[in-house]
């Protein structure tokens, strides 16, 4: 890892951060799919019908999960079509509302559904992501346009709802540590928001973490 400039953002070489992103999706994805595997485990090895129906339930909710990042990581994290490419902000909610809506998070969309630049849009979910962190207990994440100027604001409110100083950094370009696969994520959405010619930042205001790209 290494800085261009000692008040630059610090960069990943290409390999690194191919390699770290490869293991964020990784992660996300063992989860599901360690209990799709379990639960054949058990369709195969137990003949009784109460715990078959529980294992039959337990893959068919583990597979919608796993369907659910996938899409999501392919539009957050792939190339999702050739370079130059468009993406509707309908897609990004989509996606967005498949991984992160459940009964403890809700989520209200107030963009315009329009085409928008690839790289944009994977902010934008990336930025979902950070936000969604915020509120581990759960909450609402409200995302909106800003009218002054291109980019996007989330708001994510909730019970004891915080962004921490690595986040902050992470997003800035400027960890205090070495980019790991926790870290890679917001450190690549900062990456995401500079090639657009944003800056992102992640600050309370009151009781309410916002995520801003401007």
């Amino acid at each position: 890892m290494s800085g261009p400039a000692e008040s630059g953002p610090v960069a990943l070489a290409a390999l690194d951060l191919a390699a770290l992103l490869c293991s964020r999706v990784c992660h996300d994805l063992i989860s599901p799919v360690g209990a799709i595997v379990n639960g054949i485990e058990v369709l195969d090895e137990d003949k009784d019908e109460e715990t078959r129906a529980f294992a039959l339930e337990l893959i068919k909710k583990s597979a919608r999960n796993a369907s659910a990042r996938l899409q999501f990581c392919r539009l957050a994290f792939g190339a999702a079509g050739s370079a130059g490419a468009e993406i509707e902000t309908g897609d990004a909610e989509n996606v967005a509302r498949g991984l992160l809506e459940d009964d403890k998070i809700k989520i209200t969309w107030n963009l315009p559904r329009e085409l928008k630049p690839k790289n944009q849009v994977k902010l934008l979910l990336n930025m979902l992501v950070v936000a969604a962190g915020a509120i581990p207990r759960g909450g609402t994440l409200t995302i909106d346009p800003l009218h002054d100027a291109p980019g996007f604001r989330i708001a994510a409110a909730g019970l004891n709802a915080r962004v921490t100083p690595a986040t902050v950094d992470f997003l800035a370009g400027h960890p205090a540590h070495t980019v790991d696969a926790h870290g890679i994520q917001p450190f690549y959405t900062g990456i995401l928001a500079r090639d657009c010619g944003f800056t992102v930042t992640a600050a309370a205001e009151g009781e309410t973490i916002v995520v801003t790209a401007c």
